[in-house]
């Protein structure tokens, strides 16, 4: 199944208050390789975006002046993601805006398009209990470089999401055979004559036998004479 890693960018924390998508960023892995067949848009949310959220993202108003709004992508975009597995951080956030957006439009919401979504924020909070997760986090924690990610941008974050995951998933590896691999190829067996290995047999001295029936004396007198050996006895 092709995977999409997605991210959005938007004017605002709040779909449901008029906040609106201004970027989409999506990158394609099928068979835990990056493809290159990603998809990138930005768009005009015919509105402002708050401070809080300029300061995050620094996508201007000027810039998006001249994009499309998300009406005249979003067959676009619909005809990628079909029947993916999406994969997005912290995915109620980004899919509250994008089912905001195909509501306007009297689409049906996201999850209709898609196989399934997968959120990297409750795999990682499932790995990691009581740590950071957020997405500068896990890079640090995995060893995937973001020193490019002086501001948040979705192409980019959906980039960093994708070496995130395969680096989160990573011993899922170790459980996979090759397909096709036949019994014999995936396994070797070394079979050792153990015949012809003499074990040296240690018996206890006189010392020693007489700690050990002290040990099971103290034993039957504390589970008041009913140790098993003395009933067969």
């Amino acid at each position: 199944m092709r995977q999409i890693f997605l991210d959005t960018e938007t004017t605002g924390l709040s779909a449901d208050t008029g906040d609106r998508i201004i970027e989409i960023g999506c990158v394609e892995l099928f068979k835990r390789k990056l493809t290159g067949n990603n998809k990138h848009f930005y768009l005009n949310p015919g509105r402002e975006s708050h401070e809080d959220a300029l300061r995050v993202h620094g996508i201007t108003s000027a810039f998006l002046k001249d994009k499309p709004k998300f009406e005249a992508v979003a067959d676009e975009l619909l005809a990628y993601v079909k029947d993916a597995e999406i994969i997005i951080h912290n995915a109620p956030f980004d899919l509250g805006f994008l089912n905001k957006e195909l509501a306007l439009l009297g689409r049906p919401r996201f999850k209709e398009f898609v196989a399934s979504v997968t959120d990297t924020l409750v795999m990682a909070k499932e790995m990691f209990p009581g740590k950071r997760n957020s997405l500068n986090a896990l890079c640090d924690r995995l060893g995937v470089d973001n020193s490019g990610r002086a501001l948040h941008g979705a192409l980019l974050d959906a980039e960093l999401l994708a070496d995130v995951y395969i680096n989160l998933t990573r011993g899922q590896d170790a459980l996979l055979m090759e397909v096709g691999a036949t019994e014999s190829e995936s396994l070797q067996v070394v079979q050792i004559d153990l015949g012809s290995i003499l074990l040296p047999v240690l018996a206890a001295n006189d010392q020693e036998s007489a700690a050990h029936d002290d040990v099971l004396n103290q034993i039957d007198k504390a589970s008041g004479n009913k140790t098993v050996w003395r009933k067969s006895a």
